[in-house]
């Protein structure tokens, strides 16, 4: 009697999803340490900085609004923006965003009250602190030397800041 194989089933991986798949490709295109580096630094301060060069755009008077018009601005939309892409990639990681967002801004109505006792203006500040981490950037990617589809490039920019928290939250052992 001859005996009859089983067939061997191999198992292939789900495909990746929703903020694995971002992170996973986020991380194939960069691999170089100094790459790595540049953006741990140059990230949140990009952020930083274009949530600065959103606040200070004057912001209209919006009649419903009454006494809170004076808290929004730009920046509050696009924070709201973001939360609600971080909130549909990964729940847990967009509330760390939320709150590192309002560190942000926090830090932004910091400077725009030293600015009113005589300190650097926000906008100019922000702008250096904007193109500085634009052209570091821009030299970490010519250094890692791999290119990014178009589609990717623009997705890049909000996938970056949740990317890098995911680390830090991958080494203080909490799950996205």
């Amino acid at each position: 009697m001859a005996k009859t194989k089983k067939p061997t089933t191999v198992q292939t991986p789900a495909p990746l999803t929703g903020a694995d798949f971002y992170f996973a490709k986020y991380a194939a295109t960069h691999q170089q340490p100094t790459n790595k580096l540049i953006h741990f630094i140059c990230i949140p301060l990009l952020i930083l900085s274009f949530m600065g060069l959103l606040w200070v755009i004057p912001f209209p008077y919006i009649k419903f609004l009454g006494a809170y018009n004076a808290d929004f601005n730009w920046s509050s939309f696009f924070i709201a923006a973001c939360i609600y892409f971080y909130l549909k990639l990964s729940p847990i990681s967009s509330y760390f965003m939320l709150l590192i967002l309002f560190l942000f801004s926090y830090a932004i109505t910091l400077a725009a009250q030293g600015e009113k006792t005589g300190g650097p203006s926000l906008a100019m500040l922000s702008a250096i602190v904007f193109f500085i981490s634009v052209i570091l950037l821009y030299v970490s990617y010519k250094k890692e030397g791999k290119k990014l589809s178009v589609e990717y490039r623009y997705k890049n920019i909000l996938i970056a800041p949740l990317y890098m928290l995911h680390l830090v939250l991958s080494k203080l052992s909490i799950k996205h």
